[in-house]
């Protein structure tokens, strides 16, 4: 690599060959690409190489502290290591226990409450929308609660947001 460097007053300019602007380029992308995997490593809330979890992941908001802390930690725990169709849904205790600890301290967790009955709320209403524009053929079937689906399906995508 050569370069040549000329001092002008308060400037300096160098001149560098296409080799010298080609090793500078893989140097930068280089170090580039370390920082963006160290970065991944810290930011990830589950690690699939060591099958761990960083609870610190500022991804998870600082759910795993707190006093509901233990709750989502068990709730999380199980949904990343789920096996069931539909992922989580092995889980939906453990999460239906993690909601009941938020309302017992609605000073801490009053964001994640509201976010829940809102959804939960919008949920129901276009249930009750099918259900009234839509026949019911058979009257035998008997419909399961309107907030067991609600509830996996706001659970998993919820966790899911995290990976």
């Amino acid at each position: 690599m050569s370069s040549n460097t000329v001092v002008e007053g308060k400037d300096t300019v160098k001149f560098v060959d296409e080799e010298g602007i080609n090793q500078a380029v893989d140097t930068i992308e280089e170090k580039s690409k370390e920082t963006e995997q160290e970065e991944d490593e810290r930011s990830a809330a589950f690690n699939p190489e060591t099958g761990e979890i960083n609870w610190d992941c500022p991804c998870l908001g600082g759910m795993a502290q707190g006093p509901c802390g233990e709750d989502f930690k068990a709730a999380f725990s199980c949904f990343v290591y789920s096996e069931a169709e539909p992922k989580g849904l092995d889980c939906v205790e453990k999460f239906k226990a993690m909601q009941d600890c938020f309302r017992r301290h609605p000073d801490v967790y009053g964001d994640e409450i509201d976010d829940d009955d809102d959804e939960e709320d919008e949920n129901v209403e276009k249930k009750e929308q099918e259900e009234t524009s839509s026949v019911q053929e058979d009257e035998e079937v008997s419909a399961s609660s309107p907030y067991e689906p609600t509830l996996i399906t706001s659970v998993s995508s919820w966790v899911s947001s995290w990976f």
